[in-house]
């Protein structure tokens, strides 16, 4: 990118969003990092480096001043904005039996109704040719898995809406694509790695790949389909799961 570009990423303070926007702010992109923990960004801020262009923004995506401020906030620091990375999300979801309609509620609103807000408030500010936008689904918004209802249908409706708003802003040379991670190893799932059998042969098992996703294998997806490089890839869902996604394949089986 030749040419002074600005970012906005939500759930900027940790894990997959912390990588994005590392990855962003170290190509010379402008970040306004988004989320609700002044202590994660101030700690992504640290690892960006002082000669950084990053300013965090505390806000729940839930609010409702929350997109349009956040979106104001990065026209008034970086002087525009050029792309918009949904990352904010939560998972540990339930089987539909056993999900509340409180339940139901957060995960709609975090998952995709933030998406859907976050991005019509930034889209008059998109230029054509240049603009993107990238939303965080999953490869359990594709497909069937045991005991993640609220989520998986939340990230299914991810990749709906992704598709649709492809078809309505490109036409203003404004592209919208979505990632679909797999397993990707942090903190959080190294735990249950480490500890859940069932977890395991769900999903460690049948990664047809010598090692699990990292947060910078996500980030580096996000960053390419922001790039010059894809520039014609518009309503596309990019799986980062290494294979778990397209193959019937089992390391146990494989050992046999």
């Amino acid at each position: 990118m030749s040419e002074q570009r600005t970012a906005l990423v939500t759930g900027a303070g940790s894990g997959i969003g912390r990588a994005i926007t590392l990855r962003f702010v170290r190509e010379g992109v402008a970040v306004l990092a988004v989320d609700q923990n002044q202590a994660g960004l101030d700690e992504t801020a640290a690892l960006a480096g002082a000669d950084a262009k990053i300013a965090g923004f505390v806000a729940d995506v839930r609010g409702k001043e929350a997109p349009d401020a956040a979106v104001a906030e990065a026209v008034r620091r970086f002087g525009g904005l050029d792309f918009l990375i949904n990352n904010a999300g939560i998972g540990a979801a339930k089987s539909a039996a056993d999900t509340t309609d409180e339940d139901w509620d957060r995960y709609s609103d975090i998952n995709l109704r933030a998406v859907f807000r976050f991005s019509r408030a930034a889209l008059p500010h998109l230029k054509p040719g240049i603009g993107a936008i990238v939303n965080m689904a999953s490869v359990f918004g594709l497909f069937g898995h045991p005991n993640v209802a609220p989520y998986a249908a939340t990230k299914a409706g991810v990749v709906g809406l992704t598709i649709q708003m492809a078809a309505d802003c490109g036409p203003n040379g404004v592209r919208v694509n979505a990632i679909a991670p797999g397993v990707i190893e942090t903190p959080l799932t190294r735990a249950r790695i480490d500890t859940d059998q069932r977890f395991n042969a769900l999903n460690i098992d049948p990664i047809p790949f010598p090692r699990l996703g990292r947060p910078e294998d996500v980030a580096n997806a996000a960053f390419f389909l922001c790039s010059d490089q894809a520039s014609y890839i518009n309503g596309h869902v990019l799986a980062v799961d290494g294979g778990w996604s397209v193959t019937n394949y089992s390391r146990r089986g494989a050992a046999l």
